[in-house]
């Protein structure tokens, strides 16, 4: 089974990802509960479909499965709308790998990261760009980010 251990934070003074490289994503929900998801994944040429879990404390069921482009994008035709645009980057730290998601479109102006944790009990040792924590907020969640997009926050 597929457990992902996640803690999430907002991100803050990040103009040092400028310099490194990121991917654009693009992500839709074919269905979104309280208690599970599934989400369809792209990412240049490569695809996934990917069902979550109900998060219980940091932990959730999780299982990914890359799937053909041409069948993600014509799923992604299928999902809710608006879909979840975003650049990934990817930055060690320790022997961790945090994850930045600079959001686009109607999330524009939400930078958040993430970090997987190898267990529940893992002490983090947070970068001085980490701000607020945000792990219990489900308005964080991609999935949730559909149906309340950031831009409607304000």
């Amino acid at each position: 089974m597929g457990l992902e251990i996640e803690r999430k934070f907002l991100a803050q003074n990040v103009s040092f990802l400028s310099s490194i490289y990121g991917e654009e994503m693009i992500q839709g929900f074919l269905f979104t509960k309280k208690e599970k998801s599934m989400r369809v994944r792209i990412i240049g040429r490569k695809a996934t479909l990917t069902v979550k879990g109900e998060t219980v404390g940091l932990v959730r069921q999780e299982f990914e499965y890359p799937i053909p482009i041409e069948d993600a994008r014509e799923l992604i035709t299928m999902c809710e709308r608006p879909l979840v645009e975003k650049c990934r980057y990817e930055i060690p730290w320790g022997s961790l790998v945090w994850e930045v998601d600079v959001f686009h479109g109607e999330n524009e102006g939400l930078i958040v990261a993430e970090i997987e944790l190898p267990d529940v009990d893992c002490i983090l040792d947070l970068p001085e760009w980490i701000g607020e924590e945000v792990t219990n907020d489900p308005r964080y969640l991609n999935c949730n980010l559909i149906q309340h997009p950031y831009s409607e926050w304000k």
